[in-house]
């Protein structure tokens, strides 16, 4: 994984944290809580709507655009269709779990203004959105 240091959002702040000041060569493993990785499970992401809401060919492991109670976007997953009964969950589907990181560093490089500026590392031939 390539990713912008230094605050940008990149990584998980904890990956970033047990990185800082590090040079190549560098490796650990670190184990992460839940909430300090892809956050606690929320039940009020987990919807059942009417299949008849959706475009034809909504498939289970599916993903689609919503809002959240809050009206800000949300990606949810199609967890199961049940009849005319589609479950969704907006919850990251690593959310409620902890994990386990192998990181090793193996190159180091300042950013350039074109990265900084756009807040994330761009490809080895230039900028790839």
């Amino acid at each position: 994984m390539v990713y912008l240091h230094g605050g940008y959002g990149n990584t998980l702040p904890k990956i970033e944290e047990a990185l800082e000041g590090k040079e190549p060569g560098y490796q650990t493993t670190l184990q992460l809580q839940a909430a300090d990785a892809f956050g606690l499970r929320d039940e009020s992401l987990v919807r059942t709507i009417p299949k008849s809401e959706f475009p034809p060919g909504v498939k289970v492991g599916g993903q689609l655009e919503g809002r959240g109670e809050d009206g800000r976007e949300q990606v949810f997953h199609v967890m199961k269709i049940k009849g005319n009964i589609v479950m969704l969950d907006g919850n990251h589907p690593l959310a409620g779990k902890d994990l386990r990181f192998t990181v090793k560093v193996t190159d180091v490089r300042a950013a350039s203004e074109e990265e900084i500026a756009h807040k994330h590392v761009h490809g080895e031939h230039g900028h790839h959105h």
